[in-house]
């Protein structure tokens, strides 16, 4: 519980109404009352903004004439709410300390501060730094480690030498580690290729529930710093995946892919093994992505929703564009013999 006026101190805001004004709660412009503070931060939503009855709204300075009550003004509404939003988190916290029915090698290390919950796996040699937060049957293994104020939440599993960095967060079913998908062709059939690699993962990473990735074959695979992975990703062994990058859910990338900084894959992606994506690319939802990618910007494949009479008729159209491609290189070639007549 906080006035306006604490509210816009603590986050660097500007605010316009009754300071005094005590703010109880968080939500959307449409459902927000009189204790809740709410936000604006797309245009679609203006409608909705005039006929709010939230206490305050977060938005730009150039709607602060448009909204009916107190407002707190940034540049960066979302941004703003984002970090506001930490206050009325009421997640429930483990208690302090290891569970009794959790099952920890006497060669662990677990810090003082750590919590490790109901049915918790720690293997020896692993590392378990302060404030780590280890949910109901996480597992655990042998020589893996977690930085400080990271969280592994409920029946995670981290496999033997994975590496967390700190203030990360790795939800729940999420597997870190398995094995890669790695086989050789041979006379009798797949022969199978050790995955002899780790998995190492920067400061600040968020890693979304059953979202899988596997250890590197040789070597490691790795996540920097401030990524951001979505629910049911497959990151294949031996990715390299740039800092402040984010991927969104169901997306999958091959082996060996490596892609750069602050990029972002939205929903569905598809990345074949042994590629390149630069630095600042965003690939829209259901891409294939087939090839590297050398130069920053947005790329994207596949067709758009139509209806589907529509749909089936381009179809048709597209199965006949190499006939339509060879007639047409005819009729050129025609055009040029009858301009030389």
């Amino acid at each position: 519980m906080m006035s306006l006026a604490e509210l816009a101190d603590r986050f660097g805001l500007e605010f316009t109404g009754d300071g005094d004004k005590i703010i109880t709660g968080i939500a959307t412009l449409a459902e927000a009352g009189a204790g809740d503070v709410s936000f604006l931060a797309n245009s679609k939503y203006l409608p909705e903004l005039v006929t709010t009855r939230a206490g305050a709204v977060i938005l730009h300075p150039d709607l602060a004439s448009r909204c009916p009550v107190s407002c707190l003004l940034t540049e960066a509404p979302y941004v703003a709410f984002a970090r506001m939003s930490h206050l009325f988190d009421m997640s429930p916290q483990l208690a302090a300390g290891v569970h009794p029915s959790a099952v920890v090698s006497p060669d662990a290390e677990i810090h003082p501060t750590a919590r490790v919950g109901p049915h918790a796996v720690v293997e020896a040699g692993a590392l378990i730094d302060a404030s780590v937060v280890l949910g109901a049957g996480v597992y655990v293994g042998h020589d893996s480690r977690l930085g400080a104020g990271s969280s592994v939440l409920h029946h995670a599993v981290i496999y033997h030498d994975v590496h967390i960095g700190e203030q990360c967060v790795i939800h729940a079913q999420a597997v870190l580690g398995a094995e890669g998908f790695g086989f050789a062709s041979g006379p009798d059939g797949w022969e199978k290729v050790c995955q002899l690699g780790g998995v190492r993962i920067g400061d600040r990473v968020e890693i979304g529930a059953c979202t899988s990735v596997d250890r590197g074959t040789l070597g490691h695979t790795v996540i920097a710093d401030g990524a951001i992975i979505d629910n049911q990703v497959q990151v294949g062994h031996n990715c390299r995946i740039g800092k402040n990058t984010a991927i969104a859910g169901c997306s999958g990338l091959a082996g060996s892919t490596i892609i750069g900084a602050n990029c972002t894959l939205a929903g569905g992606v598809g990345v074949v093994g042994h590629v390149e994506i630069c630095d600042n690319v965003h690939v829209t939802g259901m891409t294939m992505v087939t090839k590297s990618i050398t130069t920053a910007g947005s790329y994207s494949s596949g067709t758009p929703m139509t209806c589907t009479r529509d749909w089936k008729r381009n179809a048709v159209r597209f199965s006949q564009l190499e006939s339509i491609r060879k007639r047409l290189v005819d009729l050129e070639g025609r055009c040029k013999q009858a301009d030389k007549g």
